[in-house]
């Protein structure tokens, strides 16, 4: 990076912020500018110190981090990192802008806190290159009123996705017909929140959400969302049935679950007949994979620059030619229903 990533620390407990703030300002990159135990003294800091990331605890006295998000976002848009307990809060956060969250350690155990500090920092590195503040308005997928009708050729949908993911998922999933085809999804994040994700979209979107398991099967209306933490997903072919498998691995591309692992499965098994997408998100994970499906017949969409918190995985996808079609991502679910009622 050309220029070290300047950072405001929020929390309300003084230990846990100047532990904080003094283990990133070990980093090469990173300048740490200031410090606030609440978001009023946060606020001012804001325009007096003009930095380029915040990091921000949910939980705050006399105002919370996400009431906060609320009022910054539509003012002074800045990209936050959320510091969390494990709590469905943090999608809260996502939704009011922030670019990603990583879960609050342990600070008496050194490998927790070690752990912790590498991750955000990594996750404030990406956050400074973010797009944040006009996303939300501007790319809102409209529900569909129709459905897809009764296939016996339904392909198998994969969709893989990082930094900005979670809502650009939701963007999808909740415009989609109860009756599409089976939808398969890797999201990096960390173990435990994905089965609140998964909640969270059962919650609020026409086709059944669900953390996979080994044995799932796919079938039309339903989604299955990877298992974060030490767990690839792919699928594998039984009977006329397509099946979730999940398989401890190592890391692939740096990450577990893997998109690349997903995607590599659905060309291998599915071939022609699947849909491949591929979201806004750093790195390249899942690019490989893409063109794999290409090459086996699959249709595949890349998210576009402009509408991409992140355009990273999209763009390398698209720069070795794994995207077939690359789009916004309000326009995504309409290619979907276009490509799988055989108008596109």
């Amino acid at each position: 990076m050309s220029r070290k990533v300047k950072v405001l620390v929020i929390d309300d407990s003084l230990l846990f912020r100047e532990t904080v703030a003094k283990s990133l300002a070990n980093d090469a990159g990173i300048e740490v500018v200031g410090t606030a135990a609440d978001v009023f003294i946060a606020r001012d800091k804001i325009i007096d110190l003009e930095p380029d990331v915040l990091t921000l605890d949910v939980e705050m006295p006399r105002m919370n981090g996400i009431d906060f998000l609320k009022k910054l976002m539509p003012q002074y848009p800045l990209p936050v990192v959320m510091v969390s307990a494990v709590s469905d809060h943090v999608f809260d956060a996502l939704n009011a802008g922030a670019v990603d969250f990583v879960t609050k350690p342990d600070i008496k155990g050194q490998r927790s806190l070690d752990s912790f500090i590498n991750e955000l920092i990594i996750k404030i590195k990406i956050a400074s290159m973010a797009k944040v503040g006009h996303l939300k308005k501007d790319y809102v997928s409209e529900r569909f009123a129709g459905s897809v009708g009764a296939r016996s050729d339904s392909p198998i949908i994969a969709i893989g996705a990082s930094t900005g993911g979670t809502e650009a998922i939701y963007e999808i999933i909740r415009a989609l017909p109860r009756d599409m085809p089976g939808v398969v999804v890797v999201q990096h994040m960390p173990a435990v929140f994905t089965a609140m994700y998964a909640q969270r979209l059962n919650n609020s979107c026409p086709m059944e959400v669900k953390e996979a398991r080994s044995g799932d099967v796919i079938l039309p209306g339903k989604v299955f969302i990877a298992p974060g933490g030490e767990e690839h997903m792919r699928i594998n072919k039984k009977g006329s049935n397509y099946i979730v498998e999940c398989i401890k691995g190592e890391k692939v591309n740096g990450h577990c679950p893997s998109v690349d692992v997903l995607f590599n499965s659905v060309a291998d098994k599915a071939g022609a007949h699947a849909i491949g997408v591929i979201l806004t998100g750093m790195g390249y994970d899942g690019a490989k994979g893409l063109l794999n499906m290409k090459k086996a017949g699959a249709k595949t969409i890349g998210q576009d620059e402009q509408s991409s918190v992140v355009y990273g995985m999209p763009k390398v996808a698209y720069d070795i030619g794994a995207v077939s079609k690359q789009i916004a991502l309000k326009n995504i679910p309409q290619l979907l229903y276009s490509i799988i009622v055989g108008k596109a």
